[in-house]
C-alpha cells in the first residue's frame, strides 16, 4: 500500500513538472511573439512621416526607402546632364547658362572637356555659323553593383545648319558618386571621368 502510494505520489511530481516546463514554453512563446510584434509595430511607425499643412492640418505620408528610387534618379542625373551639355543655341549666354547648370552636375572632367572643345573653336562656329544643337538620350546603362557607379549611355545629336541637319550617335562614358541633395543638384549624384567614346554622323540630309 506504502509503494502505491508513493508511485503515485511519485507520478503526480512527473506530471507538475511536466506542465511546468510547458507552461514555460508557452510564456517564452507568447514573450518572443509580443517582442517580434513591438518590433514591427515600430518599424512601420518609422516608415511614416507627418508633414504640418500651415500650422492647421496633420497628412499622413508613407515614406518609401530611399535605395528604390536611387537608380530612377541616377539615370535622370545622367541624362539631364547630357541636355544641358549638348542642347546648344548660337547665343554665347545660353550655352554659358547651360554650362553653367551642367558643372554643378559632374566633376572638373567634365569642364576640361568642355574647355578643349573651347579651344579648338567648336562653340564660336556654333554662334558664327547660327547653329543649333540638341540631344537625345537614348538610354543610360548603369552598373550598381561597383561604386562609385560605372554608367555608359547612349544617345542621338542632331545638329541643324541652314543648309542641312546632321544626325551623329555618341556614346560616352562616366562615374556616379553620391553627393548631397540641393536646388542645383536634386538627385544628389555627381559625374565623375566624363568622357566621349564615340561621336560620329550617321546621316547628313539636305535642307
Amino acid at each position: 500500500m506504502e509503494f502505491k502510494t508513493l508511485r503515485n505520489i511519485e507520478n503526480s511530481f512527473k506530471q507538475i513538472r511536466l506542465y511546468a516546463i510547458v507552461f514555460a514554453i508557452m510564456c517564452l512563446g507568447l514573450t518572443g511573439f509580443a517582442i517580434w510584434k513591438s518590433y514591427s509595430f515600430a518599424k512601420e511607425q518609422r516608415e511614416k512621416i507627418y508633414v504640418l499643412d500651415q500650422g492647421k492640418s496633420l497628412m499622413l505620408a508613407l515614406s518609401q526607402d530611399a535605395a528604390v528610387n536611387r537608380p530612377v534618379e541616377a539615370r535622370e542625373h545622367v541624362r539631364r546632364f547630357h541636355e544641358l551639355f549638348f542642347t546648344l543655341a548660337p547665343d554665347k549666354s545660353a550655352i554659358e547658362s547651360n554650362m553653367k547648370r551642367a558643372f554643378d552636375l559632374a566633376d572638373k572632367s567634365a569642364f576640361d572637356y568642355y574647355r578643349d572643345l573651347s579651344e579648338k573653336g567648336y562653340y564660336n562656329r556654333i554662334i558664327s555659323g547660327n547653329v543649333q544643337q540638341r540631344i537625345e538620350v537614348d538610354s543610360v546603362v548603369c552598373n550598381f553593383s561597383t561604386y562609385p557607379y560605372a554608367v555608359t549611355t547612349y544617345a542621338k545629336q542632331f545638329i541643324i545648319r541652314s543648309s542641312n541637319l546632321t544626325r551623329r550617335s555618341l556614346v560616352t562614358s562616366c562615374s556616379l558618386l553620391n553627393s548631397v541633395r540641393s536646388d542645383s543638384n536634386p538627385q544628389g549624384f555627381q559625374i565623375l571621368k566624363f568622357g566621349v567614346l564615340s561621336n560620329k554622323d550617321e546621316e547628313v540630309i539636305e535642307r
